[in-house]
């Protein structure tokens, strides 16, 4: 997902560039209008970058209680089956 965004940003910063060196306009501005360009690509691909990072530490957190979750039932029903073998 993340390389998604990437290669979006990427694409859409070097049409940009292209557009912009083959308008008929002072080169100054044009430069300027490029690094714009350039800038507003990177911080979009940053948010992205930020985006993937938080949603992978909630998924992380979020896998890592299931699985405690499923150890403690797990070592509850050994307790359980260890209790029930006793008095058998």
């Amino acid at each position: 997902m993340a390389r998604f965004f990437i290669a979006l940003g990427i694409g859409a910063a070097a049409g940009a560039a292209i557009a912009l060196l083959y308008a008929p306009q002072a080169g100054e501005k044009t430069r300027r209008q490029l690094r714009r360009g350039v800038e507003d690509a990177g911080e979009r691909i940053r948010d992205s970058a930020g985006n993937v990072s938080d949603r992978a530490t909630k998924y992380y957190k979020k896998s890592r209680e299931a699985v405690e979750d499923v150890m403690d039932t797990a070592q509850n029903v050994v307790t359980a089956a260890k209790k029930a073998a006793n008095f058998g």
